[in-house]
């Protein structure tokens, strides 16, 4: 989904568009781009397979898509993509959901197979994005800064989630999907990151959710802000949660046992009890 901003509230906003074929904008020193390009083809899953050192990938990859953010004087760069998110999954190797016996079928592409679901075929990924330092010579930044070494390191402070929800004018907003599965219409695994840009700052949530019908309902977030100050080195949080539930644990509460029910994650979040929470900060060395 695309935003279709206000010329008037950009320009009032110091908001500059990238032009050249790139969607996104230049404010505040921030370039904020996002690309959307299609799903792979046949060629390219193959060499995807051959590095992931794997025959499975998500039904729809949509590997050029990409969301990158960009702090042109220092060189801070936040991007998201979906061969960076698989190799989390591989490497994390969750052992696979169950499924229910009278499901298994369908995960046969021919009537003969044997279903053996030995990996994990929900693609779940502890993925949170990557930060990195570039130098642009062209933007008079210290050469010695491209050598910096970015990390995350656990905090206090919080994403001021109400001040976040207040009215603001929306300067630009867009979703971009990495990968997608219907897990053989037994469910959805989804991975998308979506991306909203004020006057005040940036905001956006890097979002996998899995439903396994009948069986489990997982959501792993992560939430970055961060608020626009003239002449200091941005500061940026990120929060990362993750939760999850069985159908039978919701079940018991009295929450709906149909999977229909379950359609929007955004909706369904607050039922899922969290398995883990922090709040980081970017720290530069």
């Amino acid at each position: 989904m695309e935003y279709e901003s206000d010329e008037r509230e950009l320009k009032a906003a110091g908001a500059v568009a990238l032009g050249g074929g790139r969607l996104g904008f230049l404010i505040r020193g921030w370039e904020i781009e996002t690309r959307k390009r299609s799903i792979l083809t046949s060629s390219l899953v193959q060499e995807w397979e051959e590095k992931l050192k794997t025959s499975h990938l998500p039904e729809m990859v949509f590997g050029e898509s990409t969301l990158v953010l960009k702090h042109v004087s220092s060189g801070i760069k936040i991007h998201f993509n979906a061969f960076d998110a698989l190799c989390g999954w591989k490497q994390e190797a969750l052992p696979p959901v169950e499924v229910p016996a009278a499901a298994k079928w369908k995960f046969r592409c021919n009537p003969t197979d044997q279903v053996i679901l030995d990996y994990d075929y929900t693609f779940t990924t502890p993925y949170c994005g990557a930060a990195t330092v570039e130098n642009n010579p062209e933007s008079g930044g210290d050469p010695e800064k491209s050598s910096c070494n970015p990390r995350w390191e656990n905090c206090q402070e919080q994403i001021n989630i109400a001040a976040l929800a207040a009215k603001e004018p929306i300067l630009f907003y867009d979703e971009v999907i990495l990968y997608e599965d219907e897990l053989a219409d037994n469910g959805v695994s989804l991975l998308t990151v979506k991306v909203r840009v004020m006057a005040s700052g940036w905001f956006l949530l890097l979002r996998f959710w899995l439903r396994v019908d009948g069986v489990l309902m997982r959501l792993r977030d992560t939430r970055m802000h961060c608020t626009f100050k003239e002449g200091m080195e941005p500061v940026i949080l990120r929060e990362i949660c993750w939760r999850e539930a069985t159908f039978k644990a919701l079940s018991s509460k009295g929450y709906p046992a149909d999977s229909a029910a379950y359609n929007d994650p955004g909706v369904i979040s607050e039922r899922l009890p969290i398995v883990t929470r922090k709040t980081q900060k970017l720290i530069f060395t």
